[in-house]
């Protein structure tokens, strides 16, 4: 095996998710061919000249925002780890301290507005599928990461408590979430219409496979069409749209965190702003 394929199999008997390791090998990867194309000599290990001068690049060449930035030091700390703890260098030449500064913003995260998800979910409903119907609900009104979502087994709710366990969440945590009546009974009608399949998979697909992110970006695509305005809504469009509903509709800012599995209570404070357009229209009133 080569240094990334060792460093893969690293992550995963590190418990990383699927989606975790994607992103950790997509940008060690990126930092490689970086190194190649620019040093021409084969890599060996992590020096912080090298970092520091790729951080510069991503800055400058790639004009890449802080946030995209921080991605990759993140991958690259990681990819530290690895080749400490294989014995292929000795010290930690990049941490979390060279994480670059990133203004926080200001108006809300949710760019969707009620009126537009619920055309949304009656599109959908209309079309006569009810697993794309449940999914859409699940994540407007309970608030799950996609990932979450697609990763729920038969047993991880309750309808008769009102109870979802989402124990593939991020940073490998459980908690435990709750359904409104639209998401009860959204989900129930999708039991329903599935039926006895043999599979520990609440969404599957028409093959009785787990449902995959690729479909699901389809759907939303092609409905997203069908709003005729100019957005496209996306699975994450959603659970921003909850988090920013539920605020304003009375739930607390602990509350939200709890449900949307927020582990720093700042990003959640965020739904508390002002959305962008409320701001545009009290600048234009100065």
């Amino acid at each position: 095996m080569n240094l990334v394929e060792q460093f893969h199999q690293y992550l995963i008997n590190d418990d990383k998710s699927e989606n975790t390791i994607k992103g950790y090998i997509q940008n060690v990867n990126g930092y490689l061919k970086w190194f190649t194309e620019s040093k021409d000599v084969n890599f060996s290990k992590l020096h912080r000249e090298n970092v520091k001068e790729y951080i510069s690049f991503l800055k400058t060449i790639k004009k890449s925002k802080p946030k995209t930035i921080n991605t990759k030091i993140n991958a690259l700390v990681k990819f530290n780890e690895y080749l400490v703890e294989n014995k292929q260098q000795k010290e930690m030449v990049i941490t979390k301290k060279d994480f670059q500064k990133v203004q926080q913003q200001y108006a809300s995260l949710a760019k969707v507005e009620h009126k537009d998800v619920e055309k949304f979910r009656q599109l959908i409903l209309e079309s006569g599928n009810k697993r794309n119907y449940s999914l859409v609900t699940l994540l407007a009104y309970g608030g799950l990461r996609i990932s979450e979502a697609l990763n729920l087994k038969m047993n991880d709710f309750n309808l008769i408590s009102r109870e979802i366990i989402v124990k593939d969440g991020k940073g490998d945590k459980t908690r435990t979430v709750f359904m409104n009546d639209k998401v009860k009974d959204a989900l129930r009608a999708y039991l329903k219409e599935r039926g006895e399949v043999e599979s520990e998979n609440l969404y599957i697909s028409n093959r009785g496979k787990q449902l995959d992110r690729t479909t699901v970006n389809k759907i939303f695509k092609d409905f997203s069409e069908k709003l005729k305005k100019d957005i496209i809504i996306t699975p994450h469009d959603l659970r921003h749209y909850f988090c920013s509903h539920a605020i304003t509709r009375g739930m607390s800012v602990h509350e939200v965190a709890n449900q949307a599995g927020h582990s720093n209570i700042h990003t959640t404070l965020l739904y508390t702003n002002p959305s962008k357009q409320e701001l545009i229209n009290k600048m234009n009133e100065l």
